[in-house]
């Protein structure tokens, strides 16, 4: 099992969890799965997966709306991050969802 592609995902600054969508090496184009995972273990496992945003033309009062209501991640990170988790714990892997 691989994890290949993150369709989505929303970190909730409040209860500290990672809602993600993703595929893996096996799933068709039509098959998500969905996990919401404790990102206080992020770290446990030695990954850093906020990005620091470098966005010079944004307005002060956008970037405070952004910063309020979504942490960009790094993609790859949390692909690799993912691939460590599921390893570890195996039956832990969301089933595959059709939609």
């Amino acid at each position: 099992m691989e994890i290949i592609e993150i369709l989505s995902y929303y970190l909730n600054t409040d209860t500290n969890i990672l809602d993600v969508n993703f595929r893996t090496i096996n799933d068709n184009e039509d098959v998500l799965r969905n996990d919401k995972i404790d990102y206080s273990i992020v770290g446990e496992y030695g990954y850093e997966l906020e990005t620091e945003s470098f966005d010079f033309f944004d307005s002060d009062e956008e970037e405070d709306e952004i910063n309020k209501e979504e942490i960009e991640l790094d993609n790859e990170e949390l692909i690799n991050f993912l691939n460590e988790y599921y390893t570890v714990n195996t039956n832990s892997l969301p089933k595959p969802d059709f939609f």
